[in-house]
């Protein structure tokens, strides 16, 4: 698969800042009109010392033909509305259905320091050689990590995103960043992932006014389980985001694109 070339990696912790913030203003928020038949999981990991070698490996999944799409959202715990997007519904196969077609892999030595927000100069080039390695491209991408909800509003899946310019979606374990009200117990319900954001309303003025943003979502995949944190990456709205990562969960906690990433990763990590 190609991707785009968007810059060096031999930059200093200045210069990766200040490009995080220039790159997260190409970032596309922007409604998915039609539900993606393939979808590719992205994760890396470090060898076992944590210093040697960074692994990265992608899975990618279809949904065989005679899968019946349907809602997948049911119990939403809202706090505000988002767009729907028009005409959108998730693709739900059945737990047996999904089909691996392809796979990549792909390790180097580490380049890129430990830095907190900065973890996507360090973790993208793996994972893009993994990806360059993809005969075919996916639908869409959903990364292990962080799109828009991070303190500069650009993580992992918001960087690769770019690079891939394809809908991306960012599916973390943990929050980074933000605030929340727990989503309801059931599989399916979400609340939003809200931060503050400060900006000037004059420019001559040097007051800042600080107002709620939302960068995410809770959301329940397995009902009575600690829920992940959803974000855009690129090219997709926040309810497409919720609603694919949905859609492509089975029994387990993490999507299956990710989940099955994972168990490579880790494997790949145990044999470095």
């Amino acid at each position: 698969m190609h991707t785009r070339k968007l810059h060096s990696w031999d930059l200093s912790y200045s210069q990766a800042i200040a490009l995080q913030k220039q790159l997260a203003q190409q970032v596309q928020q922007i409604e998915l009109r039609s539900k993606p038949k393939t979808v590719a999981g992205l994760d890396c990991a470090l060898s076992s010392d944590k210093q040697r070698i960074i692994a990265a490996a992608v899975v990618v999944l279809k949904i065989p033909n005679g899968g019946s799409p349907k809602r997948s959202l049911g119990m939403a715990f809202r706090t505000s509305t988002i767009p729907k997007a028009s005409g959108f519904e998730a693709a739900t196969p059945k737990n047996s259905e999904f089909e691996v077609i392809e796979t990549a892999t792909a390790s180097q030595k580490l380049s890129f320091p430990y830095i907190p927000g900065l973890l996507s100069f360090r973790e993208s080039p793996v994972c893009l050689s993994a990806v360059e390695k993809l005969k075919k491209e996916p639908d869409a991408f959903m990364i292990d990590g962080q799109g828009v909800a991070h303190p500069r509003r650009f993580g992992l899946a918001a960087h690769l995103g770019l690079f891939f310019d394809k809908p991306t979606i960012g599916c973390a374990k943990s929050r980074l960043t933000g605030y929340f009200e727990d989503p309801p117990p059931e599989k399916g319900a979400y609340s939003f992932l809200r931060d503050k954001k400060s900006y000037q309303t004059d420019a001559s003025d040097e007051r800042r006014t600080t107002s709620d943003e939302i960068i995410g979502a809770v959301v329940r995949t397995r009902s009575k389980v600690e829920p992940v944190f959803v974000s855009v990456g690129n090219k997709c709205l926040l309810e497409d985001a919720i609603e694919i990562t949905l859609a492509w969960t089975t029994k387990y906690r993490l999507p299956e694109p990710t989940r099955l990433a994972h168990q490579l990763v880790s494997k790949l990590k145990l044999e470095a």
